[in-house]
């Protein structure tokens, strides 16, 4: 058997359940090592779909992404048997997608949102903690990222706007 088939298959990733390619952000939560963050460096061509797009329309596809989020995080850690387990990123998509919200043009921001969202949601600051602590099913595994992601999204506009 292949690593990432025995990932894949430890995981209990099955291919014949769409939850489980949204919930497991499209293969990107089967990574080896530090799923959360692949799942982010995965959401970088879905940000870069949006970022065109009038807020309007941006927030719209934001707000229907996070509530299929709900659904399939939801599903997919009941069948797991497993409150928020490590493989699904879908809540890393929504929250950086959260955090480049309106961002300032260019790479450089982009960069520093991947890095400001990795920052809140690795260490999980208060109240980004109680809610993952709190807070339970598919909602639960999306708010604490959103809650990140919102966190980020403060800092790099104040960001911005200390550096114009």
């Amino acid at each position: 058997m292949r690593p990432e088939t025995s990932r894949a298959v430890k995981a209990g990733f099955n291919p014949r359940r769409l939850h489980h390619w949204i919930a497991f952000g499209f293969g990107s939560g089967l990574a080896p090592r530090a799923p959360g963050t692949f799942g982010t460096l995965a959401a970088l061509p879905l940000y870069l779909i949006l970022a065109p797009l009038p807020l309007g329309a941006y927030l719209a596809v934001l707000a229907v992404l996070i509530l299929v989020g709900v659904w399939a995080c939801d599903r997919t850690a009941r069948d797991l048997g497993s409150a928020d387990p490590g493989a699904i990123v879908w809540d890393e998509f929504a929250g950086l997608l959260v955090t480049l919200t309106a961002a300032p043009p260019g790479w450089v921001w982009v960069l520093a949102g991947f890095l400001l969202f990795r920052f809140f949601d690795i260490l999980k600051p208060w109240p980004i903690y109680w809610l993952e602590r709190r807070v339970r099913g598919g909602l639960g595994i999306m708010l604490d990222d959103l809650a990140a992601g919102l966190a980020a999204w403060g800092c790099l506009h104040l960001i911005h706007q200390a550096v114009g």
